[in-house]
Parts: C-alpha cells; structure tokens; sequence
C-alpha cells in the first residue's frame, strides 16, 4: 500500500462517523476525600478563587436520521462510578422525548430511540438525567443536561418553489442575456456533507438558453432570435444535490420564454400600385379608400404614420391615418371635376413612429407606394357665377325696372340649359319677379325702404333636362333711400303756459324725426306757419326748437287753450316739410311756475272731490253690489224640504165630477168656508226652509150671515200680513162670482144649509132663455100634490 492510499484512507476514516456505545461516566469523589483543583488568580482583594471538581464526565450523544431497523435504535449508555452493579442505583431520564422517543433502562442506564427519527423535523434534542438510589430515592449524582444530535442523511431531493415559471427576454439579444433566475431549495442539512449543495443543469432548450450550475441564471445561448420566426420557447431546469454527483436527488421546473418584439421590422407596402375611383360629386372631406403597410413587428413598434410625399393631387387630397386599424384613409381636400381633370396620381409613404436606434442598420424603417385616382362622371346642377349676389336700388323706381342679373351654367360637358326661379319662401309678398330664361331680376310691386330696408332673395337655377339638378343662390336687395317722407314731431307734446308768464318764457322744447335716412344725417328747421302774437318758435340748430312767450299774461277765462301751428322742414333733396301743431293750455301756476290747474270750472269747484275721495266712492259702491248679489244668489239656492212629487206646485190634481146637483148635499158645503174653526190648523209650509217659526195664528170664526166677498177679503189681507208666506207668487181661488147679477145667484151650494123650500117662480120672469129651468124648478106643489 503506498502513502498516497494510506492516506485517503485515513482522511476517509476520520470524516465518517464511528458508530460506537458513547458512555457518559459518573465519578463522584468521596467527601472526605475531596479533590480540589485550585487555581490562583489575583483578585484585588488578594485572595484566592478554589473551583470544586464535579464528578461527571460530559459527551455528546449522536443518532443518524431515518434508522430503518427492527428493533430500538441504541443511543448511548449512562453510567456513575457510584453504580456497583448491584441494582441500588436507579437511572432517570426526562427531557425532550423522554419516555416516549427516548427510553432508558433504569438499571444498566442504556438510551434507545423507539422510532425512526427525521433531522427537518427536528436537529437536536435536549435531555435531563439523573442516578438515585433506589431504597431512599435520594440522588446519589446531581441532575446533569445532555444533547442528543441527530446525524443528517441525503433524504431530500432538491424543489423549486413554483412549477412552472414565465419568463420574457426582447427578441435579437446579445449572447449572455439574463432572463431569469430560478432558486431550488434543499431541507437536508447543508453544514454537514454535500446533501444540501445544489447544481443546476438544463434539460430542455437547449441550444437557446443556459443555465448558471450555481446560481441558477438562465441566459441567451444564441444571437438574434427573431420572435417573428419563434415566439415560445420551454426551458426545463434540473436542480441535483450533493454537488451534481452521481447518486444524488434531483428536481425539476419548466420555464416558459417569451420573446417579446421590438422594432426589427420595416413597413411593407403589399402593391406598388394602388387604384382608386371617386365621384367627381364627392365633397369635401370625403373617404375615397385607404392603404395599409404590414408591419411583422407588434404593438407601438407596428405603428406607422402615412403622408403624401409626390404626385399631382396632393392639392386635391389627403391622407389621414387610422390609429385602430393602421391604414392611411385618403380623403377628398379640394371640390373635384371631371370635365378640367380626371386622373391623378400620389405617392404615398408609410413609416414607423418608433424607431430603435440599435436597429438602424436593418432600416430604412419606411415604405411607399403609387396610388391613381380616377374621377368619374356625374350630372351636376348648375352653378353660378358667384357664390351670393347684392344689388342695390332706390326705392322710387319704377315697377318692371331690372335690378341685377345671375348667372349660372352647366358644369357638365352637355352644357344643358338652365332655366331660373324665384323661391317664394323668401319673397311672400311677391315684390320681385325673375326672367326664367335670361336670370335678370325686375320689380313687380313699388319699392318702400321705410317698410323694408332689405331683401333677402333666394334664386333657383335648375336644368331644363333634368329639373332635379338645381342650385341656390343667395341674393340680397339693398334698397336706397329717397327723401319721400315730412319729418314729424318726435313726441305729443301737452303743452301748457301759465297765466302769469311773462315774455320770451320757455314754455317747450320740441324735437322731430323722420323715416328717412340721407347720407349727411338728418337735420331739420323749425318755424312758424305765421306770425303769431302770442308764442315764437326758436330754432337751435340741433334738429330741436323752444317755444317761447311774446307777451305778459294770459286769461284762461278768456281763452283756455291755444292751437300753434309749426312748419318743420329737412335739409335733404328734394326738401320735405310738414306743420305739427301744439296744443298749449292756459293753467294757474303758483309762484314757482308750478302747475295747478289748467280748466275754467277748477275755479267754480274749488272744493271739488279729491282723486282719492271719488276712489273711494267707487269702491263702496262695488262692495254694496257685491253684497246685494250675493244675498239674491243666497235666496236662489234655498232648497225645498219636500222634492217629491207631492209637491202641490208640480202636479194638477184634477176634479172631474160635477156633483150631484141639488140633491148632493155632501159635495160641498159653505159652512165650511165661512166657519174657520171647521179647517185644520195651520201647517207649516214644507217645500220650503222657513227662517223663522212663527206660531199658528187663531182666526175669529166669522158669522153665518156674513157675505163671501168680506170673508175673502178678510183672508186677503191675513195673507198679505202674513210673515209665514211664502216669497213667491201664489194664486188662492175662492169662487165668488159677485152680487151684480139681476137673477142673483144660481147656485145650489146654499140649499145645503136651508131647511125650507124655494120659491123659483121669478125664473119665468127672466124670459125665454130660463123656461127649461122653470119647468124644472117651477113644479113645486104640483109634485107635492102628486
């Protein structure tokens, strides 16, 4: 055996552990023979320090993790140089796992683990132990801490915290580019051999992407991947401890690798040449087509910008581009006509608004293309020479007169003919008339600027072929003024003058107006139609006047009112004037030229009625009205008591039997009307509310002999003192007819109270007409006789 393999041997068997039977000694010294060491250490006191010797010898007991055998795994002996052998001691042990991970024989003093023990559950145990004698339970050694530690196997394999990791890395990195760092974990113990050294390794991804065997960093492996070629890719990683040796445990984790994009890419337009059509009707800021370049590239690094940059149309044109669908929008910029152009060309540039400067060199990061347009034939109305017209006339011409002419014209290569109107919605009072043919434009009713200073037309040019195909124009009058109306007096004027004033007294100033309006501005004169006594007028020179006294005092008794006539004339041509004249009323006014009153009767009735006063006349006379109304429309609204039909003014009761002549004594009787008493008393009324109950009053019965007439007019005239009537009309009916007639009375109605017969002899006194009614009558004895 040579040196060398005589010492890897020996470097082997120092490093592994030696599975022996530790046993901790107890040595107890006697008493009376106790050892002292003594040390001498200086104290400032001069004395000494003596340190007792104890008697226990002191190891650490060690046990390997995972034990798989059948019976209790050995872990130490304890032992007092006090024990003879003889079973007087007794060995105690308590602590962590005492007694159920850890038993010891209480005699011998040998430790054994029940189980099988995990060091990542738990590195080290601390226990007490103790030797007392068995008779008298006193301790023979004193209480003593000991630790078991547990021994680490390579029991666990390497684990990442996540199964799978995502992870992005720009696309044409450099080689050594970072793109994540994946950490895995390992429980077993890393102080104690290479269990919990960890090495990473790539299994998958490879030749993109590697790994740090210590760090666990995933870099690029390869220049200018190009995520337009491959955007994914999936890297497992190994992770293996003690060292990445063979026999060791490993784990693994998938990472997934974006490749996120950056702008490699140019725009590329797919055609050289693109074709457009567009009417030449389009208006303006019409969308013809558009235009897109495709950009591999995504996200900003695909925008593109899209401009004109040649061509014969950029006047008539233009590109708008489209932020949501990247296309160029080409849009109409100019009215276009196909009759001056019908085909233009431009050349269109798309380019990327994000430029990376590191990637200058696959540039230029631009494109472009041709784009025709072709501008197609439509019927076009008519257009007129200019956009609006104004004309301008006075307002005295003649009826018939052309103001102005428009003109219009076919844009169309057929030239048709146009034919002109006048659109009444804007001329209602038909004062303008247009020649269909020619578009000159003429008066039909006489011009007035007073009543309207402008017009505001609205002229149609239509073609005669195709009538749908028409314009308007806009067309305004100005009508001029003339000097063809008086200038008037501004306002009324109430003008008065007092009696005590004296002469060249202002007593008004006068202005005046004029519906007209020259050039230089208004200006007018002022003057009298005569020479008046009395008043002068004063012209200022300012368009106004003052109209001043001319002599002392005025009699409102002899005059109470004057009329002055004044002539105000302008300055225009031809010159025009008008007499207004002033109503000037005499008044009494008090030193101060105060008005007081200005009529003749104020002096007959000084102490006439205050304004005040008769207001207040007038509203008691409204309040009286007021009142009386209502108590009438009160009286109306009384409500009867009875509405039924019962009501005697709502029915007619009719009495169809005559009565049984003479002989019906029971039809009638008159004693009933002469004697009160016989009637009931006195009723209420009950179809009306009566306001005030008054007490039934007794009527004295009246003699037999007295006559109907006096015992009607007796009811009369209880009726009419009655306070119980009722407030309306009502008829009382008694039947008399009267004592006028020369044969008296015919009726029968008094045989009811007449025991005796009657003589009717005088009937055939009264002549022919009564014979029948004496025959009847007249009989008398004769009946009785028979």
């Amino acid at each position: 055996m040579t040196i060398y393999q005589f010492l890897v041997l020996f470097l082997l068997w120092v490093c592994l552990p030696h599975f022996c039977s530790p046993e901790i000694m107890f040595r107890r010294t006697p008493v009376p023979q106790k050892r002292i060491l003594s040390a001498r250490v200086p104290r400032s006191d001069g004395k000494l320090l003596h340190r007792q010797k104890r008697g226990w010898m002191w190891n650490q007991f060690f046990l390997l993790e995972e034990y798989t055998g059948s019976d209790y795994q050995y872990v130490g002996k304890l032992h007092s140089d006090q024990d003879k052998g003889d079973g007087s001691l007794k060995y105690i042990l308590s602590g962590d796992g005492a007694g159920t991970l850890f038993i010891i024989d209480e005699k011998t003093g040998d430790i054994h683990a029940t189980r099988r023990i995990d060091r990542e559950e738990k590195a080290f145990y601390t226990l007490r132990a103790q030797a007392i004698n068995r008779r008298t339970l006193r301790p023979v050694e004193p209480e003593s801490e000991f630790v078991i530690k547990i021994h680490d196997i390579n029991d666990n394999e390497p684990t990442f915290p996540e199964e799978i990791y995502t992870a992005s890395v720009p696309e044409m990195s450099v080689v050594g580019t970072s793109v994540v760092q994946v950490t895995a974990t390992d429980a077993d113990d890393p102080s104690y051999g290479n269990s919990a050294r960890v090495i990473y390794s790539i299994l998958q991804g490879q030749p993109y992407f590697s790994v740090e065997p210590e760090t666990g960093i995933i870099r690029t492996a390869l220049p200018n991947m190009n995520r337009e070629n491959r955007e994914q890719y999936q890297v497992v990683i190994q992770a293996k401890d003690m060292g990445g040796q063979m026999g060791g445990l490993s784990g693994t984790t998938t990472v997934n690798i974006t490749l996120t994009d950056v702008n490699d890419n140019p725009p590329r337009f797919p055609q050289n040449t693109i074709h457009l059509r567009v009417l030449e009707s389009s208006p303006v800021g019409t969308a013809i087509g558009s235009v897109k370049a495709t950009d591999a590239d995504t996200g900003k690094n695909a925008e593109v910008e899209y401009r004109i940059i040649d061509g014969d149309g950029t006047d008539m044109f233009d590109i708008i581009t489209e932020k949501d669908t990247q296309e160029g929008i080409i849009t109409v910029k100019k009215p276009l006509d196909y009759e001056s152009r019908r085909l233009y060309t431009l050349k269109v540039e798309a380019e990327n608004t994000h430029v990376d400067p590191r990637f200058y060199y696959l540039g230029p990061f631009k494109d472009t293309t041709i784009v025709k347009i072709s501008v197609e034939d439509v019927d076009e109305p008519p257009i007129f020479s200019r956009s609006s017209y104004l004309f301008e006339v006075h307002e005295d011409i003649e009826v018939g007169t052309i103001i102005g002419t428009v003109m219009a014209r076919d844009p169309d290569s057929a030239s048709s003919p146009i034919r002109f109107s006048l659109d009444r919605h804007t001329d209602l009072d038909r004062i303008f008339n247009i020649h269909s043919g020619n578009g000159s434009l003429y008066t039909s009713k006489p011009l007035d600027r007073e009543l309207s200073q402008w017009h505001n037309l609205t002229v149609i040019a239509a073609e005669i072929n195709n009538p749908k195909e028409m314009t308007r124009v806009a067309v305004f009058v100005r009508i001029l003024d003339v000097n063809d109306n008086a200038p008037q007096f501004a306002v009324f004027y109430d003008t008065f003058v007092c009696e005590n004033a004296r002469p060249g007294q202002l007593i008004q100033t006068i202005s005046a107006v004029d519906k007209d309006d020259p050039l230089g501005g208004q200006k007018f004169f002022f003057s009298l139609a005569a020479v008046n006594p009395n008043f002068t007028v004063q012209d200022n020179e300012d368009n106004t006047a003052r109209i001043l006294t001319r002599k002392n005092g005025f009699n409102r008794h002899e005059i109470s009112t004057y009329l002055l006539p004044v002539v105000i004339s302008d300055n225009d041509y031809p010159i025009q004037s008008s007499t207004g004249t002033l109503t000037i009323r005499v008044c009494a006014c008090d030193s101060q030229g105060n008005m007081q009153s200005c009529s003749a009767e104020a002096l007959l009735l000084p102490a006439g009625l205050s304004t005040g006063a008769l207001i207040a006349i007038l509203l008691c006379i409204i309040i009286l009205l007021v009142v009386l109304f209502a108590a009438l429309k009160r009286q109306r609204k009384k409500e009867p008591l009875i509405l039924s039909k019962e009501d005697i003014r709502d029915n007619i009761v009719s009495y169809n039997d005559e009565g049984g002549g003479e002989e019906d004594t029971q039809a009638f009787d008159i004693g009933t009307l002469r004697n009160p008493a016989a009637i009931e008393d006195k009723k209420l009324r009950r179809d009306i509310i009566p306001e005030t109950l008054f007490i039934p009053r007794r009527t004295p019965t009246a003699p037999d002999n007295t006559d109907v007439r006096d015992f009607i007019n007796e009811r009369l005239k209880e009726h009419d003192l009655d306070p119980t009537a009722p407030p309306y009309d009502s008829l009382a009916t008694y039947a008399y007819e009267g004592n006028d007639s020369v044969a008296e009375s015919l009726s029968s109605l008094e045989s009811g109270t007449t025991d005796g017969d009657q003589n009717y002899d005088y009937l055939r006194e009264w002549g022919p007409r009564f014979n029948k009614l004496a025959e009847m009558y007249g009989g008398g004895e004769s009946d009785k006789d028979s």
